[in-house]
């Protein structure tokens, strides 16, 4: 059985694993592990940056996601973003994510100020848009730029 929590400081080495795992995983990029560390840890020192789920199952961490948010003036509300995705591999295909997903919209359903989700993937990770997408998420017409070394 799967079961999702919001995350303790006591995850943040684990969260920083999967990180790791999942940079090289998508783009085949190595993460510093020193700024990982420290950039997973400012998420448990200040709420203004948001939160992590962790799901377990027989007490052990299998998936993680952060929600960090964006306000949106059009809707005098915020998006919930939905960000650093990972599931252990030996745990896909068996529900994590949809059962983080699943909590993370609980969760918002009971704050006045979530409005919605959104997320970015990969162009060419097929799987995860398709596990979005039978979630019942749509694709944006929107395009990603950013200025990010």
């Amino acid at each position: 059985m799967i079961t999702v929590r919001k995350a303790t400081v006591e995850d943040a080495e684990t969260i920083a694993a999967y990180n790791e795992s999942m940079a090289m995983e998508t783009e085949g990029k190595p993460l510093d592990p020193a700024t990982i560390r420290r950039g997973v840890r400012r998420v448990f020192d200040s709420n203004r940056f948001g939160f992590y789920l962790v799901a377990e199952r027989d007490g052990d961490v299998v998936g993680c996601l952060m929600i960090t948010y964006e306000w949106s003036d059009w809707r005098c509300g915020l998006i919930w973003w939905i960000q650093s995705v990972y599931v252990h591999p030996d745990a896909r295909r068996q529900g994590v994510y949809r059962a983080l997903y699943d909590h993370a919209t609980k969760m918002a359903a009971n704050d006045p100020d979530a409005i919605g989700f959104r997320l970015y993937v990969e162009t060419e990770n097929h799987r995860a848009q398709q596990t979005y997408e039978n979630l019942g998420m749509s694709k944006a017409h929107y395009h990603i730029f950013e200025d990010v070394p």
